[in-house]
């Protein structure tokens, strides 16, 4: 059974197992992996890990809002699935990004992640709302926030291509 972990160096290559399969990209949103930061080597994946960390308080709940971010990974049987993240700034809104390595799809496991990141988000921080963006071609993200109550925004132009922007009332 997947549950939700806070990022550790414990699974460092199980970690890189998920990393290389997905191979980098926008995919890893979840992960909060930005094109400089060195998962390679254990000394870099060490301070990635203590970056993400640091936005969470050491019991896994969530620090104030101007610490911003509840890392989480999903994991099963030792194996790093994807990840989700729950980014919250100093005002009622939040930001979720989420990815599950393509060996992994089709299980429900983005809507199981992103369904519970939405009960911490109400519950642990008392959001109103979450914005949660996605490729405008990627319909089985777009179907995943659909099914946990998103609302389309609009559909604006990026670098990286066109993005849906859907809301998420909480309640």
């Amino acid at each position: 059974m997947a549950e939700l972990i806070l990022p550790t160096t414990r699974l460092h290559d199980a970690f890189l197992d998920c990393h290389h399969e997905w191979g980098p990209g926008l995919h890893e949103d979840g992960f909060g992996l930005g094109p400089d930061d060195d998962v390679e080597t254990a000394d870099g994946f060490a301070v990635w890990v203590g970056n993400r960390l640091r936005h969470t308080h050491p019991s896994g709940t969530p620090c104030p809002p101007e610490r911003h971010g509840s890392p989480r990974w999903i994991v099963e049987d030792g194996r790093v699935l994807g990840g989700i993240a729950l980014r919250h700034w100093e005002s009622d809104l939040g930001h979720i990004g989420y990815g599950v390595r393509p060996s992994a799809r089709r299980r429900g496991l983005a809507g199981w992640a992103l369904a519970r990141m939405l009960v911490e988000a109400r519950a642990a921080l008392g959001l109103d709302r979450v914005l949660i963006p996605c490729l405008a071609g990627n319909v089985a993200s777009a179907r995943t926030i659909e099914r946990n109550g998103g609302v389309l925004e609009n559909i604006i132009e990026t670098g990286h291509g066109p993005v849906r922007r859907y809301w998420i009332t909480l309640g």
